[in-house]
């Protein structure tokens, strides 16, 4: 445990050297876009993004324990990430400052209807009945559903998880996804991914599904753990918005669509992502309702 710790704060503190180095190229402190001021479009006052300019202040609700979506660096204190580079590119785009909180998978979409939250940029997955709740903004990123164990592990794909104890996050789709794709397994839900990594670590449970950047997350913390099995799902991740607020959907897809064209997109994945899987990516162009269909 004590090398494994040592070896993320080692990651953090490289990564936190990115974030420096991404930010001396705009003109915010985290990296994330670099909007010019004078290039900042003003919202009439009384409208959604009007308070949000005259207040300054845009809240985002990010994950705290994700990485590399969205992770407290235990050196700065601040939190980083795939998530966290996006939040920024659209309160840059706003011309304001991005307060982030931590919303876990369970307190994503009240956070979102009690007004806690202007955004959620928490590894989201697009899905029919989330968006019966909520408003989302077209794809940012499309992961896989995956299976995680230890290195001595026998299990091999989630055929093998009855009767065996299997970690998830409550609120997640996994929650579901696993009752129908290993209805025998023995769920444990917990509020946080970190949970789960502990938990797979001291051995009371077997097994961690869910998306596979996550997965690779808890990799980096711990290479005793590997991925096995096949894809067991698509998670396209959007922006989740508060349902009817199409003024903040149509101007997020905006800046997520200048995001994906004008390179800032492979830039953040290299950064967050590429770097630890070795694999190139290109941005989604789909919307949310081919997002939809992906998930059904």
């Amino acid at each position: 445990m004590q090398r494994n710790r040592w070896r993320w704060l080692c990651l953090a503190l490289m990564g936190a050297a990115l974030a420096v180095f991404g930010a001396g190229c705009g003109d915010d402190e985290e990296g994330g876009g670099g909007t010019p001021k004078a290039d900042v479009k003003k919202f009439p006052a009384g409208t959604t993004l009007g308070k949000i300019q005259q207040e300054g202040v845009i809240t985002i609700g990010v994950k705290y324990d994700v990485p590399p979506f969205g992770f407290k660096n235990p050196q700065s204190n601040k939190v980083e990430g795939f998530d966290v580079d996006l939040g920024q590119a659209v309160a840059d785009a706003l011309g304001v400052k991005p307060k982030f909180i931590e919303a876990v998978s369970d307190n994503r979409i009240p956070f979102l209807k009690d007004g806690t939250a202007d955004l959620i940029l928490s590894t989201m997955t697009i899905n029919a009945e989330r968006v019966g709740e909520i408003g989302f903004s077209d794809p940012y990123y499309i992961a896989r559903g995956r299976v995680l164990v230890k290195d001595d592990s026998d299990i091999k794909g989630v055929a093998d998880l009855a009767g065996k104890g299997v970690c998830t996050a409550l609120g997640s789709t996994y929650e579901e996804n696993l009752k129908k794709q290993a209805p025998k397994a023995e769920l444990k839900l917990v509020d946080s991914y970190s949970e789960c990594l502990e938990l797979i670590q001291n051995g009371a449970v077997e097994a961690v599904s869910t998306d596979d950047v996550i997965l690779t997350g808890m990799i980096i913390q711990d290479d005793s753990l590997k991925l096995v099995g096949e894809e067991l799902t698509q998670e396209p991740y959007g922006a989740g918005i508060k349902k009817g607020d199409k003024q903040m959907v149509d101007f997020v897809n905006e800046v997520f669509s200048a995001y994906k064209q004008d390179g800032r997109w492979p830039k953040a994945y290299d950064r967050w992502v590429g770097r630890y899987t070795g694999q190139k990516a290109q941005p989604p162009t789909i919307s949310v309702e081919e997002g939809v269909k992906l998930t059904q």
